[in-house]
């Protein structure tokens, strides 16, 4: 398996540009063989949408194949989980492409918890229409990341596979050729907070005597390759001390969102000295300065959580929704929050209540203490709440035993997300009556991919 996962060379162009690219061992015969298919479907059926593999289940060799899956060990752990949003995205000839955006975007975190993975079944090169993508841009929620660095076109043969994090800024680029282009989008998330580096990991050191990526934010990368291994940041790294905490706390307001970014990352230097005056940000009317000072607590990591454990008392409603958001992001190191974050599970707000659900599926995964509250959360009348819930239960996985009779009212669910997130919780429970209750589900709404109007049985 080794040799099929992420090199530290391909990591650190992750970190730094948001995207990685390899390539499937399988024939170009084999993806031939998928575009001429989904082209078939195309034209008589439409978009198959998340149908696509049910559809054309051949792409799931794809998803399979050795160096797909030790890409997705790599960058998201073990137990990776590939959401049921699946969608074929077609970029015709003649097309002027997309405008640039985010499918993600604002989620007031850096980690890698979700990913999304484009397959081309065709060589794409750039007259094709190639998805375009934005070097860096996931590490900003406001238009300045659109524009932070030059497009590049993701271009290969048959087979190329790219995960980019999913706040990645890109768009299909304009197709000048004659010939259909078609790239399969999944959506796939992180399980497990990290335990330790589950990539070919050999060296510790972010830098290694080498710049990686633009200077002035190697505090952020190194937080990030940190946090992938595991390690807490430390003041051991010899940055550059010329600036006063003060200084740093009013870089957070600036307009400039590369210069709070910037600020935000060398917060761990200060330690536990920052905590207060970042907890103070969160009073801010700039969702920006507050967003910024997330990213700092997050960077000063364990030393912030009492604090913001405190901060889900607060009156004031966007400072116990920043709150329950960065302990989240926190994860494990946060640990201790988890009886507080049970508790604001009664919290008024629907937003504040949705943030909790979703920051206790990563705090609290070595025990059930949520899982009680959890359940109950899965008939918040807040649409959020309800759908973290199923989520943050799948995350706790083995730990949420208690969760089966719940999840399986929600197999029934209106959203089509949450009962394919039910699908994987109850996977995950793991127990004689979880998996009774799954394949009784996946029997009796099992779909048939050969049906359609010119052969109906």
């Amino acid at each position: 398996m080794a040799a099929h996962l992420l090199t530290d060379a391909q990591m650190r162009h992750f970190i730094v540009n948001g995207y990685v690219t390899v390539t499937t061992e399988l024939p170009a015969q084999f993806h031939d063989a998928i575009y001429e298919k989904t082209v078939t479907v195309f034209d008589k059926e439409g978009n198959p949408g998340n149908n696509m593999i049910p559809r054309i289940p051949e792409i799931q060799q794809i998803l399979d194949d050795p160096n797909v899956s030790g890409a997705l060990t790599s960058l998201l752990g073990p137990d990776s989980y590939n959401q049921p949003h699946r969608h074929p995205h077609y970029n015709p000839p003649g097309s002027k492409g997309q405008g640039m955006h985010q499918d993600g975007g604002k989620r007031w975190s850096h980690h890698t918890r979700r990913l999304l993975v484009f397959y081309y079944p065709q060589d794409t090169p750039i007259e094709l229409g190639p998805t375009g993508v934005v070097p860096m841009s996931h590490y900003y929620s406001t238009r300045e990341g659109a524009e932070i660095s030059p497009e590049q076109p993701i271009i290969g043969k048959a087979g190329t596979v790219a995960f980019a994090n999913y706040d990645l800024w890109h768009r299909a680029m304009p197709n000048s050729s004659e010939k259909k282009r078609y790239m399969m989008k999944f959506l796939y998330a992180r399980m497990s907070e990290p335990q330790e580096p589950t990539w070919a990991n050999e060296e510790t050191e972010w830098a290694n005597g080498t710049t990686v990526g633009p200077t002035e934010h190697q505090e952020m990368f190194r937080h990030l390759w940190n946090w992938h291994r595991a390690v807490e940041d430390s003041d051991a790294h010899g940055t550059s001390r010329d600036e006063s905490l003060s200084g740093l706390i009013s870089s957070l307001n600036s307009t400039s969102e590369s210069t709070g970014l910037q600020a935000a990352y060398e917060m761990p230097r200060f330690g536990e000295k920052a905590v207060p005056a970042l907890v103070q940000c969160l009073q801010d009317e700039s969702e920006m300065t507050r967003r910024n000072a997330c990213y700092a607590l997050n960077a000063v990591g364990t030393p912030a959580a009492d604090a913001l454990r405190d901060a889900l008392k607060d009156s004031c409603e966007h400072v116990r929704d920043n709150a329950a958001e960065a302990l989240g992001d926190l994860g494990n190191k946060a640990e201790s929050a988890v009886p507080a974050l049970v508790e604001t599970l009664a919290d008024a707000s629907g937003s504040v209540r949705a943030h909790t659900v979703e920051a206790l599926g990563t705090t609290s995964q070595s025990s059930p203490i949520a899982v009680p509250g959890l359940v109950k959360a899965l008939e918040d009348p807040h649409d959020g709440a309800r759908r973290n819930a199923v989520f943050a239960l799948a995350r706790i996985g083995q730990n949420a035993i208690e969760a089966v009779e719940g999840l399986q009212n929600v197999l029934f669910d209106e959203n089509r997300y949450a009962r394919g997130d039910a699908v994987h919780a109850l996977y995950r429970i793991g127990t004689p009556a979880a998996k009774a209750a799954l394949l009784r589900y996946l029997e009796t709404t099992r779909w048939c991919p050969l049906t359609s109007k010119e052969s109906t049985f």
